[in-house]
């Protein structure tokens, strides 16, 4: 993997800090991609200092196809190519359709589908001449639907269906395209889920302790990148909740129904 390129998206917290580490572990080159500039600027500083790999930290906002051009046309500048593309960036949200503002599901579906859209429009020439991956960082809520995150799972839904119609349309070219559907995960994301009116909801609902490590995540998107995996769902929840929604849909239903309901401050 030595001088290979890798794009994160979201790398200012969470699975893209993670992935951004993990990357440089396995002797890629790292681009950090994130709104937060003064973030992504220690990470990358850190990472350099840790691993014998090139660095670079670009500040931009998926959701704007202009900055998604950008990354891309920066990152050649730096090192002409690209060979992995992580499309992790991604906000969510939390509360009943009925209460929504569109507006909100417009946001989410900017960041989360239009967002890796954009960036693997620009980048694809380039991973198809290396022959590399272009990864989705998406969510068992993609598989598997929850209830008050109607924005959040249909933008998860469209980026499935987005990353497998492109897997057929490069059968032949070589590119590598998987989709990785991680069920909880200790990170930020709740802490700025976006509620009714689009403020942001400021405390996870859940039991972060209980979930899964943004660095195991890592570890297994890494491990999928080097063995060309297809689809990953990680976690023993996750794949449990995936299974019985396609076995037994009726059921699913009513367990995650009640899952939604038990949480801190419930929606319902």
């Amino acid at each position: 993997m030595v001088d290979k390129v890798c794009i994160i998206t979201g790398a200012s917290s969470g699975i893209g800090k993670a992935l951004a580490f993990e990357m440089a572990k396995n002797r890629f080159n790292v681009v950090l991609v994130a709104r937060r500039q003064e973030l992504i600027d220690v990470h990358a500083q850190q990472i350099s200092e840790l691993y014998s790999c090139k660095t670079i930290a670009i500040q931009g906002d998926v959701s704007k196809e202009h900055d998604c051009s950008r990354i891309i046309e920066e990152t050649i500048e730096k090192f002409g190519r690209i060979d992995v593309l992580i499309n992790n960036a991604g906000i969510s949200q939390r509360a009943l359709f009925t209460d929504l503002n569109l507006e909100v599901i417009h946001k989410v579906m900017d960041v989360n589908y239009w967002g890796s859209v954009y960036c693997t429009k620009y980048a694809i020439p380039y991973l198809v001449q290396s022959k590399g991956s272009v990864v989705a960082i998406t969510s068992i809520s993609g598989f598997s639907p929850l209830p008050g995150r109607t924005g959040y799972c249909s933008s998860k839904y469209a980026l499935h269906g987005f990353m497998e119609a492109l897997r057929i349309e490069h059968l032949k070219s070589g590119l590598h395209v998987m989709v990785v559907a991680p069920e909880y995960v200790s990170s930020e994301i709740r802490v700025h889920a976006l509620m009714k009116d689009g403020s942001e909801q400021g405390k996870s609902p859940r039991e972060e302790k209980r979930m899964i490590s943004a660095e195991y995540v890592a570890q297994r998107v890494a491990k999928g990148i080097i063995k060309k995996r297809r689809t990953m769902v990680i976690g023993k929840l996750g794949t449990i909740m995936v299974a019985l929604s396609r076995l037994a849909p009726k059921l699913s239903d009513k367990l995650i129904y009640h899952y939604i309901k038990k949480e801190k401050d419930s929606i319902y």
